[in-house]
């Protein structure tokens, strides 16, 4: 995760479309080959082989798994509750749009750039239109944020309207009609810089997407990351922040909100595993938002 990266290449090495297996054997050559002949070459090797090896692991026991399940009940009945979640996700998230509100936002990041977001609700249909017409083109940075990382966004605030409790899935999306212009900030043509567009413009669009809702102010807008490393030890790290406050509801001090699905390294555990000790971690005050509800502190 470079920093300044200005192309998808300067961050990480790209398989495209690359057999990691064929008639059951582990292509270890030619994924060294890969890994080592590259304008940034890898710098363990031995690490991404494993890292490889364990995703086909997990594949294989997930397919043992799935077959496994296929036999106990049969394939009728797999095939009909794989098609029930996602349904029933579906009318979850058509509940939850036909109590919701035509809308708009403008978010600008700290560089700049402008999300720009519409929300048109069809009442009798019960969809919703998400329409990012007018985000600021694709930037010579690496604050892009990939196709997938803008859907993952908008899957996720569409999720937490929905007061029921549904598996997260791909029929969430099934009412949602998504206009991402291509070459813009959040749909951004090969080969632009993206490792903020996850960790940064994910947090402002699900900002964006609430306030054109109207339904949650502002969070801390960041995925706040800390990292540092050598050869020998990589660190990293997302430090929490507060939450925003909703119509009828105060925010939450230091938590991590929204994208950053993940917590905090204990202390212990920070100064066990890395040669560094951890000399103050506190909430810092009066830093959150004022008003009838308040946002809060980070």
């Amino acid at each position: 995760m470079p920093p300044h990266s200005k192309s998808i290449l300067e961050e990480g090495i790209l398989f495209d479309n690359c057999l990691l297996v064929e008639s059951g054997i582990f292509k270890e050559e030619d994924i060294r080959n890969i890994l080592r002949n590259n304008p940034y070459p890898a710098r363990n090797p031995e690490q991404n082989i494993m890292d490889f090896k364990s995703q086909i692991a997990a594949n294989k026991t997930g397919v043992k798994e799935l077959h496994h399940m296929i036999e106990q009940y049969g394939l009728d009945t797999v095939h009909n509750y794989m098609e029930f979640v996602q349904d029933n996700a579906e009318e979850c998230v058509r509940k939850a749009i036909v109590i919701l509100k035509d809308g708009d936002f403008t978010y600008t990041l700290d560089q700049g750039s402008k999300i720009k977001v519409k929300v048109k609700i069809d009442q009798e249909s019960r969809c919703a239109t998400i329409d990012f017409t007018g985000t600021s083109i694709q930037k010579n940075d690496n604050f892009n944020a990939p196709k997938s990382v803008t859907q993952a966004a908008i899957l996720y605030v569409f999720r937490t309207l929905v007061k029921d409790n549904i598996p997260l899935n791909n029929g969430c999306l099934k009412p949602l009609n998504l206009i991402i212009p291509e070459g813009c900030l959040l749909n951004p043509n090969y080969p632009a810089g993206v490792v903020a567009g996850n960790v940064e413009t994910s947090q402002s669009i699900v900002d964006a997407l609430y306030g054109a809702l109207k339904v949650l102010a502002a969070s801390q807008g960041t995925m706040n990351n800390f990292t540092f490393g050598n050869e020998k030890y990589q660190y990293y790290e997302t430090i929490c922040g507060g939450s925003g406050a909703g119509y009828n509801f105060d925010g939450t001090d230091a938590v991590h909100t929204h994208m950053t699905n993940s917590c905090l390294t204990d202390p212990e555990v920070l100064e066990w595993r890395f040669p560094v000790i951890l000399e103050d971690f506190r909430i810092c005050p009066n830093s959150g938002g004022q008003g009838l509800y308040k946002g809060v502190m980070g």
